[in-house]
Parts: structure tokens; C-alpha cells; sequence
């Protein structure tokens, strides 16, 4: 027989739950926007000093290794980026899902092993 008290200890229990993940998720959410600020101004920034050196070159081959240099450095920035931004959604994920692991498992054993 189900008791009062163990319902209000489930909700108990799902409210924390709850306001755990929303603390989490508002977190994450910062450090994504943080890293996808950073990655912007670190762009900008990379964009800018390739303009100023395109604008000193003399020669047309001059002005292709700057290009060269300006497009691998771009693309190595993208690529280093996208994996640390992958990274904080998968951490993200994870630790959003955390808190609701003990309220699965208490209501189905099967998956807490």
C-alpha cells in the first residue's frame, strides 16, 4: 500500500532532481556560450592580422602564402574549436542526465545494473 509520505518524499525527491539539472544546464549553457565567444574573438582577431598582412604584400606570390598560412591557421582554429564545443555538450549531457539516475534505478532495478 502506498503511503502519503512516500509520495510527498517522491516529489520531494523529483523537485531536487530537477533543480539539479536546471542548475546544470544553466552552467553548461554558459561555459558553451563562453567557448563560442572565445572562439569568435580568437577568429576575428586571426581574420584581422591577415587583412593587415595581405595589405602590406608586394608580390602576387607573397600575397598566396599569406593566404595559405591565413587558410590552414583558420581551419586548424575550426577544428580545435568544434572539438572543445563538442565536448562541453557531451559533458553537458551528461551531467544533465546525472540526477535522474537514482530516480530511474528506484523504479526500475533493471537498469541500475
Amino acid at each position: 500500500m502506498v503511503k502519503v509520505e512516500d509520495i510527498q518524499q517522491y516529489g520531494k525527491e523529483h523537485f531536487e532532481t530537477a533543480a539539479a539539472s536546471a542548475n546544470t544546464l544553466q552552467s553548461g549553457f554558459e561555459a558553451i556560450a563562453s567557448a563560442y565567444g572565445d572562439y569568435t574573438k580568437k577568429s576575428f582577431e586571426e581574420g584581422k592580422s591577415f587583412v593587415e598582412k595581405l595589405a602590406g604584400v608586394k608580390s602576387l606570390d607573397k600575397a598566396i602564402e599569406v593566404q595559405t598560412e591565413y587558410a590552414k591557421s583558420a581551419y586548424e582554429t575550426f577544428v580545435a574549436e568544434s572539438q572543445k564545443i563538442a565536448e562541453l555538450y557531451g559533458d553537458l549531457a551528461q551531467q544533465t542526465y546525472k540526477p535522474f539516475e537514482g530516480l530511474i534505478a528506484k523504479f526500475n532495478p533493471a537498469a541500475a545494473r
